[in-house]
């Protein structure tokens, strides 16, 4: 059997490629027809018409010749609309498309490979259930976040469909005995189906309330703190503050510790708030030159403690009012 390698030959459509032999004919010619119509094009009737003679011509051809290949890959093509047909009942599911059509596509292959002609049954009655059945067989193995017996996942199906049955009927939920008289089976195996049901889905130990944001692993979990760098700036600070007269460490206080408007701070102190507008912008003008002055201090420090500044300079205007705002922490 040749390996199929698919092709996109349209949006979510996929196909294989026709093995070619030089040595041997593998085209229309191998069943006596001078030109073979793209499968894509073909109607659904004459693609069942033409699928009838090549399964005959299958037939007669060894397996696992370039003949053989070419016979059976055509056939796929012809038939891929069943597989688009059967994966759109899945298309709701959190598996890709694409895969869906991949495993739906190898399900065809094992119809075609199984199916026989001479039995007069359609090969769409016959290949339909073959490609469903590798689809769900698809879903069961990859789709249980814990993985659990086959058995146990066709009781989980029963028990769902029982269920829904047995409330219909009652209008309430039925208890564990209904469900195992129904089914013909033990009450125990019945809690055995529920207790695998509860490996299809994961759910989080400690779910997020209704107005919650963060869930509380994500609360517990260390954080990088964001005044970090006002602290690295306020120790850059300090020792230039140290230097000031007490009438300019008070008219930094107002401003930006009580955030006073210049004429509040005007004011108090007995001057215009021109001359507190001049005062200010003297002082900010002297710190950030100090905040920015290289000296001896290493690369990446403080110009006055030698502190690390975290791996950057920060912008001065903004190191400079994260700094000054804590100025009554001083």
């Amino acid at each position: 059997m040749s390996t199929l390698r698919t092709r996109h030959t349209g949006v979510g459509a996929v196909g294989p490629e026709r093995p070619t032999a030089p040595d041997a004919p593998c085209g229309p010619e191998i069943w006596g027809m001078s030109e073979m119509p793209d499968p894509r094009t073909v109607s659904t009737a004459d693609a069942r018409a033409l699928s009838l003679v090549l399964f005959r011509r299958l037939r007669t051809l060894e397996e696992g010749t370039a003949q053989f290949s070419y016979v059976r890959n055509t056939l796929v093509e012809l038939n891929l609309s069943l597989v688009k047909f059967a994966a759109g009942r899945f298309r709701g599911r959190s598996e890709p498309m694409e895969d869906i059509l991949q495993v739906g596509t190898i399900g065809l292959i094992k119809a075609i490979n199984r199916f026989d002609v001479e039995r007069e049954v359609e090969f769409t009655s016959f290949a339909m259930p073959t490609i469903v059945g590798e689809i769900k067989r698809f879903f069961r193995d990859t789709s249980w976040a814990v993985r659990v017996p086959r058995r146990l996942q066709e009781l989980r199906l029963d028990l769902a469909k029982t269920f829904d049955a047995l409330e219909q009927e009652s209008g309430r939920a039925p208890t564990t005995t209904e469900l195992a008289d129904r089914l013909e089976i033990s009450e125990a195996e019945v809690v055995e189906g529920e207790v695998a049901a509860n490996g299809y889905a994961a759910h989080s130990l400690e779910p997020l309330e209704d107005d919650e944001s963060v869930s509380p692993l994500a609360r517990r979990l260390g954080a990088e703190d964001p005044t970090l760098d006002v602290v690295e700036c306020l120790e850059c600070l300090k020792p230039m503050i140290a230097e000031l007269s007490e009438r300019e460490r008070t008219i930094l206080s107002l401003r930006f510790g009580d955030e006073l408007t210049q004429s509040e701070i005007g004011e108090r102190l007995g001057i215009s708030q021109m001359h507190v507008s001049r005062l200010l912008a003297r002082l900010l003008e002297k710190l950030r030159a100090g905040l920015l002055t290289d000296e001896a201090p290493p690369d990446d420090a403080c110009p006055h403690t030698g502190a690390p500044v975290d791996g950057h300079q920060a912008e001065p205007r903004s190191l400079l009012s994260r700094a000054v705002t804590r100025l009554p922490l001083l």
